[in-house]
């Protein structure tokens, strides 16, 4: 997790926050600022107390405020916007800082939805990956030799600089069935298993089921993608080619069919 919050704030807003080393004071403040009010907002989703907590400002709600969690997380991302209106830099949040009349709050909600979607989701899913290829050495296998054709890449290489400088956007075209295996293991280990949404009007859905305005729908790609009647009978198998058509590249499937990250979060985790 701490490797892909630094990726997503390099990506993003062009900031080296580097909390897997801890070098800078404000991003390790921030770092756990974040991972502690992650924790403390998610006990509200099983803690049907949590409105009372709030309204007397006791137990984990109480905690929450007195922390200043938020604080040092809205802190941190205003001396980043900050920077960014001097530096004039090039990345996705310097972009949005370019626009006239951007609301802060609408700026800084815009941030941490940068945030929560390139690292947690991301991470559970490299550690799944990772997970299933050692439990497959014969897929690993396979990973690696395209790996090494893809990136002409000598197979005594042990430093990641020079790994990481092969790896061109050429590169990872050619990785078809890297791309296979990594959508396999979203298959079967969705990085959000469960996902609800809420009713912004009264609708009715496409079995006929009606629906009201303020009503939450849930549905499990955890368990749709191991159902047998979408996947076939080896749909609790980790099988890369499924993704591959013929000719060995990658094929993707109906987002109504394969709903981890709902197309648009896949495409992120890809490109």
């Amino acid at each position: 997790m701490k490797a892909t919050l630094d990726s997503i704030f390099k990506v993003a807003f062009g900031t080296d926050l580097d909390s897997m080393c801890g070098s800078s004071e404000d991003g390790a403040r921030f770092s756990n600022a974040f991972d502690d009010a992650s924790a403390l907002t998610l006990k509200r989703y099983v803690d049907i107390t949590w409105k009372i907590k709030k309204l007397f400002n006791i137990g984990s709600e109480g905690k929450y405020q007195g922390m200043s969690l938020t604080t040092n997380v809205k802190n941190y991302l205003l001396t980043l916007e900050l920077s960014k209106l001097q530096l004039k830099k090039e990345d996705i949040l310097s972009r949005f800082l370019q626009i006239d009349n951007t609301d802060p709050k609408y700026l800084r909600d815009i941030i941490l939805n940068f945030i929560i979607a390139g690292k947690d989701t991301s991470s559970t899913a490299m550690t799944w990956f990772i997970y299933l290829l050692c439990k497959h050495p014969e897929i690993q296998d396979k990973v690696a030799k395209e790996k090494r054709k893809a990136t002409n890449m000598r197979n005594d290489v042990t430093d990641v600089e020079e790994f990481a400088s092969s790896v061109s956007e050429e590169a990872l075209e050619k990785m078809q069935y890297l791309h296979a295996a990594l959508t396999e293991t979203l298959r079967l280990f969705p990085a959000v298993p469960v996902d609800a949404k809420i009713c912004f009007a009264d609708d009715v859905l496409p079995d006929g089921y009606a629906v009201k305005k303020g009503d939450m729908v849930a549905y499990q790609p955890y368990a749709m993608g191991r159902m047998k009647f979408i996947w076939g009978d080896d749909a609790h198998d980790f099988k890369p080619e499924r993704w591959l058509d013929q000719y060995g590249y990658f094929h993707p499937e109906s987002p109504f069919k394969f709903t981890a990250f709902q197309v648009s979060l896949t495409y992120m985790l890809f490109h």
